[in-house]
């Protein structure tokens, strides 16, 4: 199956899918706001929790600059909520678990790790300006100051 390809000027594929407690969260609840929708890997993993975490570290600044931040990965919803319990995480986690999410944003495809090539998901970050347009999209990110990418990406810093 071929993946979705989203560029820079398209309106931001909608979605209805569940948070960490079941609640149906809609990108179009965030009409009027700034998103930083990510996609990552696997909850609990050094690299998505490097990445949560500076999220978490700077989302006041990033609420300031009026960015709401939503991760997104094929983790369910009980998983989620271990990781936010964890590490404190003051933002939403969607549990896409049948990967509509991810397949409508073109994150979720071939990968290869440690010679093996198997169906998985590719961190990247949309943004979304408060129209619904992508504005931006993070290919590159770097787990430690990823915060700093989406205020830069929105022109922000």
């Amino acid at each position: 199956m071929s993946m979705n390809t989203i560029s820079v000027g398209m309106k931001a594929p909608q979605f209805e899918s569940k948070d960490q407690n079941g609640e149906p969260l809609s990108l179009s609840n965030y009409k009027g706001k700034k998103v930083a929708l990510y996609f990552y890997p696997r909850d609990l993993t050094p690299t998505c929790t490097t990445q949560a975490c500076n999220f978490r570290d700077h989302y006041t600044e990033l609420k300031e600059a009026g960015i709401e931040v939503i991760g997104v990965s094929d983790d369910n919803e009980a998983k989620h909520q271990r990781f936010i319990n964890k590490h404190d995480l003051p933002f939403p986690l969607l549990a896409d678990t049948d990967h509509e999410v991810l397949e409508a944003y073109g994150v979720w495809g071939p990968k290869k790790f440690m010679g093996k090539v198997f169906d998985g998901t590719h961190r990247r970050t949309f943004l979304i300006d408060e129209e619904q347009n992508v504005v931006g999209i993070i290919e590159k990110v770097k787990a430690k100051i990823h915060s700093d990418q989406v205020l830069e990406g929105f022109g922000l810093k």
